[in-house]
């Protein structure tokens, strides 16, 4: 067994638990989907409308609004 491989016993070579590594990766941080909806609420990325709060209408309502009140 190479030095990099795990045993049977869930441990690494090391003496690492890979089940305890596992828990606090799975605790640890974002996954892919919510990173993607993160950016999309704070950046305003493209193609990302399916994770936009924002209500269309409402914004179309205020444009429309502005362009009459500056005539």
């Amino acid at each position: 067994m190479s030095e990099n491989q795990s045993n049977n016993s869930g441990f690494t070579v090391a003496g690492t638990s890979i089940d305890e590594v596992k828990r606090k990766n799975a605790q640890s941080s974002m996954s892919y989907n919510e990173v993607k909806e993160w950016l999309a609420k704070t950046t305003g990325g493209h193609g990302t409308s399916k994770y936009s709060n924002t209500n269309v209408e409402e914004v179309k309502r205020d444009i429309s609004g502005s362009i009459r009140s500056n005539k």
